[in-house]
């Protein structure tokens, strides 16, 4: 009897089973039925092909393996984390928590910014398909969707973090493509619209509480217990999944990088209304070109930059926030004009404002939905949809003149 905890793959032997044996002994070659405690329907027979002892970091290959011993199995290719290995005359499945279905979805698409490409390794659709389909071999709570277009792929996962893991995992290995702003996944229930809660533990410095009470009453959290603990206190709610997006960076600032925060998922409920989004615009580069010291000077009084002089930037690329609603076109490129009054050497004068790195996890909190990050192995950047400054505000004028 040996429940599988744990699931990888490869190319060669297909998926393999993770797990430690809890009753009896396991050889190569040996007749197995696979069964759920969470579904009966789950009965099937297969065969062990290979296993693997686990030696320090190493798989060894084995003959044999007994009681205690964590082990790697292939040759049964439906296998999932949570199912029980059992010998074909006790068939008794062990009881495993039962995996969570996804709450969040974003799309990933191909990357079609002026710059893609130029960076990344493997850029097509097909390697992005491939990869993103690979991926649901090992991982079982993400689900991968085909869309109408070829080039875009719906991923679903546990969360915001859970997706943002497999992205930091595609960059590193040389995939580039784009994805959306996070969705949840409503459900329907008797005519109603149901959506993901998330409980919520926070453990907050005492100076922090009321700001932090004061978010999540505008994000739609109920409070359900508050405990201090010494100087800090524990508050615990449930939240939409949604009211969670874009909030960890605030709470970090709220409680000056003192809080902890975790969540899991609780339950389905009826839809809790509309949840404020962003308050802030973006700064919008205006034309394609190298950030000039000059151009950032002048932009950096509309907002917060995201970027340093000399980076190559183009037309839609998102360079800064404004703490005004609505975007804010800046021509970060512009140089000064040299004349007899001007000498270049005045430009090293100009004073910077340290500009704000923004991180993967950033980046997605902070996009709207018009808009893009843009991910490379070696660079990530926020991008509108539209990337033509004309289109994109005629695109605007018709989206007021409907809500109108």
């Amino acid at each position: 009897q040996m429940l599988i905890s744990s699931i990888d793959y490869n190319d060669f032997v297909g998926r393999i089973g993770i797990g430690r044996i809890t009753r009896g002994t396991l050889n190569v070659n040996d007749q197995v039925i696979v069964c759920d405690y969470h579904d009966p329907s789950v009965s099937y027979r297969s065969k062990i092909v290979t296993l693997y002892q686990i030696e320090g970091l190493q798989r060894v290959p084995a003959q044999t393996a007994t009681v205690g011993d964590i082990v790697c199995i292939s040759g049964i290719e439906k296998l999932s984390i949570g199912q029980t290995i059992c010998a074909p005359d006790v068939p008794e499945p062990l009881e495993f928590v039962k995996i969570s279905a996804p709450t969040v979805e974003m799309t990933f698409s191909v990357n079609n910014s002026p710059f893609a490409g130029k960076e990344g390794k493997f850029l097509t659709s097909r390697h992005l398909r491939d990869r993103l389909f690979k991926e649901t071999l090992k991982d079982v709570s993400l689900h991968v969707y085909e869309t109408e277009s070829t080039e875009a792929f719906r991923v679903a996962g546990r969360g915001e973090m859970h997706l943002s893991i497999l992205i930091e995992t595609m960059r590193r290995e040389g995939y580039e493509f784009q994805v959306s702003t996070p969705q949840v996944l409503f459900q329907q229930e008797n005519g109603k619209t149901l959506e993901p809660m998330e409980q919520l533990v926070v453990d907050v410095p005492d100076f922090a509480t009321g700001s932090v009470m004061e978010k999540m009453g505008v994000r739609k959290a109920e409070l359900v217990h508050m405990q201090p603990i010494g100087n800090r206190t524990r508050i615990e709610f449930l939240i939409p999944s949604r009211g969670l997006f874009g909030y960890r960076s605030e709470f970090m600032t709220d409680t000056k990088g003192e809080g902890v925060l975790n969540t899991v998922f609780d339950s389905y409920r009826p839809y809790m209304g509309e949840i404020p989004t962003r308050t802030v615009g973006s700064l919008v580069a205006f034309e394609s070109g190298t950030a000039m010291a000059y151009g950032l000077f002048n932009a950096q009084e509309r907002g917060t930059l995201f970027i340093d002089a000399g980076v190559p930037v183009y037309e839609g690329m998102v360079v800064g926030v404004s703490p005004k609603a609505g975007d804010i076109n800046v021509n970060v490129c512009k140089k000064k004009h040299l004349t007899n009054t001007r000498a270049s050497g005045s430009d090293d004068a100009l004073r910077l404002i340290p500009y704000k790195r923004m991180s993967l996890e950033e980046s997605l909190e902070f996009i709207n939905d018009d808009e893009l990050v843009e991910v490379t192995p070696k660079t990530i950047r926020i991008r509108k949809k539209i990337l033509d400054n004309d289109l994109r505000a005629k695109e605007d004028a018709k989206r007021k003149k409907q809500n109108a």
